[in-house]
């Protein structure tokens, strides 16, 4: 995922596209395009048509009606991931020239970011981001989530309800993230806000970003004076030798593609479990796990429908399409989990398999999604263990979904339950999480521990799981 600049110039006024754009099936050229109402309510009608029409890559306009390449077909998306030789990371090839008040640029403009690098400057910067993410410890970084879940759930618990996305799914990765940072919690849950802020796109954007610059430039001084066991002291102190500036814009980057997909990946599990019979009805046969439903949502909804950072280096064909030299050629990653080629069934099991493409792939795949699926992987875990009789308030038709030509997002999901008593989780407890500084390995597999403070299922107990298919069945 790429960030908005920290440092915009011209005339743009917002670091993220805009919203509504006309609801238009074709531009002027006879391009369908990829954004309006049309495009981003049904996406995957427009994948199937543009299929039809073009095979597994096409010609799509993106907002200002600029023409693109949109992959559709996961082989074809593995083969741009995987050869960064002949398709760069670097916007600075791209062959069209936006105009200075495009709501491409500021998701687009070059920026001194490992997203944007290539070859030497690639790996060099890459190194010190997967290097400095493996030494957390795996159990260490889940004990955190467990202490964090609680405490956001003693703040709802006691009222017997909640909206488990503005209580939950957006507080629980920011808090995580700062205490891995080195942040103070006192400044976890408005630095949350102002990322949250600088995405959407709204009228404080840019005071937002400017929130965000502040606080990573003053946790950089604070680190290099007493640096601690955390993230930013070990990319300062990296081999690599990151100036503080390309650390600080690293840091922010990190912000938000770790806190946007997570906060997605949250919402989305948890509203599988409370709306969708077919998890209810494999859970109950114990042919599910969590972080089975978890891959389930990462094929069939992925937080980041596309990826528009790509550059063809020289004229080239993919897919049977002829690409010239600095074209732009957009990852669809949730075209491609949908391909035919490989999910012929979209409604077949993708249990325990990985090959999505939520995570991208190739040297550009993302470092830091194990911690990702942990958060979202235990947090769940300990929020249903604690809270089993949880069921929507809503009908599922009263969820509400922000959509853009680039992103999805859930934005409500209200329910209810039997009030609960607070405060008696211990793992809660500040200071009660270990060090989270021993090695974790950058592609190490997340299994699914019984939380510390959580119920655990003994024999003669029925666990949460269970109880919670009975209530929905």
């Amino acid at each position: 995922m790429t960030t908005p600049p920290s440092d915009p110039t011209g005339t743009v006024s917002a670091p993220v596209p805009p919203p509504g754009c006309p609801a238009h099936a074709q531009g002027p050229s006879g391009l369908r395009r990829l954004y309006g109402p049309e495009a981003e309510g049904s996406p995957h009608a427009l994948y199937g048509t543009l299929r039809q029409e073009h095979g597994q890559v096409a010609r799509v306009l993106l907002p200002g009606d600029v023409p693109v390449w949109l992959v559709l077909g996961h082989r074809e998306n593995l083969e741009v991931m995987r050869t960064p030789s002949l398709y760069s990371c670097d916007s600075r090839r791209w062959n069209v020239q936006l105009p200075p008040d495009s709501p491409l640029l500021p998701i687009t403009m070059w920026q001194p970011l490992v997203a944007f690098a290539d070859g030497v400057e690639h790996a060099r910067l890459r190194n010190a981001i997967t290097e400095s993410l493996g030494r957390f410890n795996r159990h260490g970084v889940r004990r955190y989530v467990v202490r964090y879940t609680n405490q956001l759930i003693d703040g709802f618990a006691a009222t017997g309800q909640a909206d488990l996305v503005a209580d939950f799914a957006e507080k629980l990765p920011i808090l995580v993230l700062s205490r891995l940072f080195g942040i103070q919690e006192k400044d976890a849950l408005p630095l949350g806000e102002a990322v949250r802020d600088m995405v959407k796109g709204t009228a404080t954007a840019l005071q937002s970003n400017q929130f965000v610059v502040d606080t990573m430039q003053t946790l950089i001084k604070r680190k290099k004076d007493r640096p601690g066991e955390d993230f930013v002291s070990w990319l300062l102190s990296h081999e690599a030798g990151l100036t503080d500036d390309e650390v600080m814009e690293h840091l922010r980057h990190s912000l938000v593609a770790a806190t946007e997909p997570t906060i997605n990946l949250i919402a989305n599990a948890l509203r599988m479990v409370l709306t969708d019979r077919r998890f209810r009805g494999n859970l109950s046969g114990g042919q599910m796990t969590l972080p089975d439903a978890l891959e389930k949502v990462h094929w069939d909804d992925p937080a980041l429908p596309v990826v528009p950072t790509r550059w063809a280096t020289g004229d080239t064909v993919l897919g049977g399409q002829q690409i010239k030299a600095g074209d732009m050629v957009m990852l669809g990653l949730a075209a491609g989990n949908v391909d035919p080629e490989i999910r012929p069934d979209l409604a077949a099991s993708v249990y325990g398999n990985r090959s999505h493409l939520a995570f991208s792939g190739g040297p550009h795949e993302c470092p830091g999604q194990d911690i990702g699926r942990a958060i979202a992987d235990t947090g769940i875990d300990t929020l249903l263990a604690r809270i089993p009789d949880i069921e929507l308030a809503v009908h599922e038709g009263e969820l509400h979904v922000t959509a853009s030509w680039f992103s999805r997002r859930l934005d409500n999901l209200p329910v209810r339950f039997t009030r609960k008593a607070v405060g008696g989780a211990a793992a809660s407890a500040p200071g009660s999480a270990p060090s989270v500084a021993q090695p974790l390995p950058a592609a190490a597999p997340v299994a699914a521990p019984a939380p510390a403070s959580a119920p655990v299922a003994t024999e003669g107990r029925t666990p949460w799981w269970r109880r919670l298919v009975q209530r929905l069945r």
